[in-house]
């Protein structure tokens, strides 16, 4: 009986524990899923709720409803991963976990700690972040009773997880204040790490230009150095210095403490793969998936799910004593939710930045490329369906988990 062990029960883990349960032969393999906590986040929902388009009951389900039967499913908080013996160590009752293959998908995270000043006394009062449960309802609650004044969305530090969620917070934040009445008495700044509004150029100028449109300032190459809370104000590593009323944060993004204690990370804690095949260049039996995976692409649910589809048949191969191919492209698909009824899409890849165009039939689409629409707001949010329904479930969508060029304009 070959052992196959995954750690974290998240969007990668859990798609890869049902789309190998289906692929392997079950009576030749024990599969175990390894996770500490209980509950689900549909985490692209969380930018909804500070704008009440979304609840808190909206975006949370149980993880054991998504863990296939057959799979073991372990709650413990992970110990230590130990390559060398093939082994996981876990806290609950020391067990030990052997296997013959590992896979990594413990995610990443927000470590706001990271950033002097930003989570002292004025965290989920003046400063808030989005991207946990926590953040998205204490901003909502604030949002309720805001009178205005200067509203300042900073990064700090890239990659994080679903690159183009702050822009859909500027844009959300447009909207929302338009809605209450009050837009004029909101001054909106995005402090962007970056050189422009997005890390691709041709998408850079086309989402530059919608925030330019919606009257969000952007102030770039923001390299922030520390929060002042008692002045509200960011200051950067060259002394800029930001005044704001309310800051929203994307905190430095970091892998699980577990990858650092195991030395498989890099300095954020995601854990060097081989872009295509995910293999680890140090340890023949170890992949990494998801956000954990130290590669070239978006930290992204749809980046999760193409990645799964193309690893779970390699590495069917690869147990058959066949050589892995280098099948995943960095293929990212991304809505873009922009207020007003209204969305975009953008579509790339590890060599293919966003292209305008339609997707996925050339000259039908439904779908339009770097351009809002209302069919792409409805495309996001059908979204949250096809993450429980489909997504999770690891069922095959009618879409290649590679990119195609067919569509775009170039």
């Amino acid at each position: 009986m070959k052992k196959l062990v995954i750690l974290g029960a998240g969007t990668a883990g859990t798609m890869v524990a049902n789309r190998l349960s289906h692929l392997l032969d079950m009576s030749e393999w024990k599969i175990t899923i390894v996770d500490q906590y209980e509950t689900h986040y549909y985490q692209p929902g969380f930018l909804f709720i500070p704008f009440e388009m979304y609840s808190k009951n909206d975006v949370i389900k149980p993880k054991r409803d998504f863990i296939p039967a057959g799979v073991e499913l372990i709650m413990s908080p992970i110990d230590v991963i130990e390559p060398e013996q093939n082994r996981v160590k876990l806290v609950k009752d020391n067990r030990i976990l052997n296997y013959d293959f590992l896979v990594i998908a413990t995610g990443a995270k927000i470590n706001p700690e990271q950033t002097t000043g930003l989570q002292e006394h004025e965290w989920h009062k003046s400063i808030f972040d989005f991207y946990t449960i926590e953040g998205a309802v204490a901003l909502a609650k604030h949002l309720r009773n805001w009178k205005g004044g200067r509203l300042v969305l900073n990064v700090v530090e890239n990659p994080i997880k679903c690159p183009v969620a702050p822009l859909e917070f500027l844009m959300l934040a447009d909207w929302f204040f338009q809605k209450q009445g009050m837009r004029e008495r909101v001054d909106i700044t995005y402090a962007t790490p970056l050189p422009g509004a997005f890390t691709k150029p041709i998408a850079a100028r086309y989402l530059g230009d919608i925030l330019d449109q919606k009257g969000v300032k952007v102030e770039t190459e923001f390299m922030i150095e520390h929060v002042d809370p008692d002045a509200k104000k960011i200051v950067s590593y060259d002394e800029r210095e930001i005044a704001y009323d309310l800051l929203v944060s994307v905190p430095l993004n970091m892998g699980d403490p577990v990858i650092a204690r195991a030395g498989l990370g890099d300095e954020l804690n995601f854990v060097p793969v081989d872009q295509h095949t995910f293999l680890s260049p140090k340890y023949s039996n170890l992949f990494v998936l998801g956000d954990a995976a130290a590669v070239p692409t978006s930290k992204a649910g749809s980046v999760a799910h193409f990645a799964v589809e193309c690893f779970a048949e390699n590495f069917v191969r690869y147990t058959d004593g066949l050589e892995l191919l280098p099948t995943f492209d960095g293929h990212a698909n991304c809505f873009i939710e922009s207020g007003f009824g209204k969305g975009l899409l953008i579509d790339f890849n590890y060599d293919v930045e966003p292209l305008p165009g339609r997707y996925p039939l050339p000259g039908a689409g439904p779908f339009t490329l770097l351009q809002e629409s209302e069919v792409n707001h409805w495309g996001k949010m059908m979204f949250r369906w096809m993450y429980w329904n489909i997504l999770l479930k690891g069922q095959e969508l009618p879409l290649p988990a590679r990119m195609s060029m067919a569509g775009k304009w170039h």
